[in-house]
C-alpha cells in the first residue's frame, strides 16, 4: 500500500508519531521525520535518529530533519530536502503538539505563542509547504492529530488556550477538505481514551498508564486511513472506529493494562458510541 510512497511526519521523534512512522516503514514508505529532538532529551528518549534507525530496520527509508514547526524556512528546508531524496511527498501527518492545560491567567504569552505556533500556525504552514507536491500524487493524504470541533463550553473553561491551538488543526481539515475536494484528502483523527505517551506521563504521572492504551491503536487508524480513496475527506475520525473498520474485534489488545477502566481523552463525551460514526455528530 505504502511502498515507494513518501510520507512526511511532524513530531516523529518520540510516541505516536513515532509509531506511525515505524508502521509506514513496515509498509515499505520512504518516511520523513520533521521534529525538533536531534540530541538526547535528559528526560525524554528518542531522537530524530533513533527513529531513522527504527523505520529502516522495519524496512522502509527513512530521512530525518532536525526542525522546529513554528519556523517557516525550517519547514521549507526540511520539504525541499525531502522532495530532493524521495522525488515528491504523497502523505503528510501532522502530528506535531504543544500542550499547556493552564486557565486564562496562567497561560502566559510565552505558553500561548508555543501552543499557537506549533499546533495552529505550524499545522498551517507544513500543509501550505507539502500541497505543491502533494496536488502532483496520485494517492495524496494528509492527517491532522486533531479532535472533533466540540463546542460545549466545558472543553475551553478549564485551558482555553490549548483548546483554541488543537482546534485550529481541526479547521485546517474542515476548511482544506472543502478547498482541496478531489484533490488531496484531508482527514483529522483523535483517540477515544488517553494514549500512554511522554506528554501523558508528564500530566499525569507514571500511574495515569494504566487509563491508558498504546501509541499502536492510533498508527493502526492512520494505516486504515491511507488505504481509503482520497474522496474520504472531511472527517473527524475517532482511532476506535477506524481499527474496527480494519477488522480488529478485540480492542483490549491495545490496553496498557489488560481489563483496566481506561480514561476519555479530551474533547469526546462519556455517552458517545465513537466507534459506529466517522464523524462524530455532537
Amino acid at each position: 500500500m505504502l511502498k515507494g510512497k513518501t510520507i512526511f511526519i511532524t513530531g516523529a521523534s518520540r510516541g505516536i508519531g513515532e509509531s506511525i512512522a515505524i508502521a509506514a516503514g513496515k509498509e515499505g514508505a520512504n518516511v520523513v521525520i520533521a521534529a525538533k529532538t536531534a540530541d538526547p532529551h535528559p528526560k525524554l528518549k528518542g531522537t530524530i535518529y533513533s527513529v531513522q534507525k527504527a523505520v529502516e530496520n522495519a524496512g522502509g527509508k527513512c530521512l530525518a530533519c532536525s526542525v522546529d514547526i513554528r519556523f517557516e524556512d525550517q519547514i521549507e528546508a526540511a520539504v525541499d530536502k525531502a522532495v530532493e531524496t524521495f522525488g515528491g511527498i504523497d502523505i503528510l501527518i501532522n502530528n506535531a503538539s504543544a500542550i499547556s492545560l493552564t486557565g486564562t491567567l496562567e497561560t502566559n504569552s510565552k505558553k500561548f505563542d508555543l501552543m499557537m505556533g506549533v499546533n495552529t500556525r505550524g499545522t498551517y504552514l507544513t500543509t501550505q509547504k507539502c500541497l505543491p507536491y502533494l496536488l502532483k500524487s496520485k494517492t495524496p493524504h494528509v492527517i491532522n492529530l486533531s479532535p472533533p470541533l466540540n463546542m460545549d463550553k466545558k472543553w475551553f473553561a478549564g485551558h482555553p488556550a490549548y483548546t483554541m491551538a488543537k482546534y485550529g488543526m481541526s479547521m485546517c481539515v474542515l476548511g482544506m477538505a472543502e478547498e482541496f475536494k478531489g484533490k488531496v484528502a484531508f482527514n483529522a483523527l483523535w483517540p477515544k481514551t488517553a494514549i500512554y505517551t511522554a506528554a501523558m506521563e508528564m500530566l499525569g504521572g507514571t500511574d495515569i498508564s494504566k487509563q491508558c492504551r498504546t501509541v499502536d491503536i492510533l498508527s493502526d487508524s492512520v494505516m486504515w486511513i491511507l488505504k481509503q480513496p482520497i474522496t474520504t475527506t472531511g472527517n473527524f475520525f475517532i482511532d476506535e472506529y477506524c481499527v474496527k473498520q480494519a477488522g480488529v474485534t478485540d480492542l483490549e489488545k491495545y490496553s496498557i493494562v489488560k481489563g483496566a477502566k481506561l480514561m476519555n481523552d479530551f474533547f469526546l463525551e462519556d455517552d458517545v458510541d465513537y466507534s459506529i460514526l466517522p464523524t462524530p455528530k455532537l
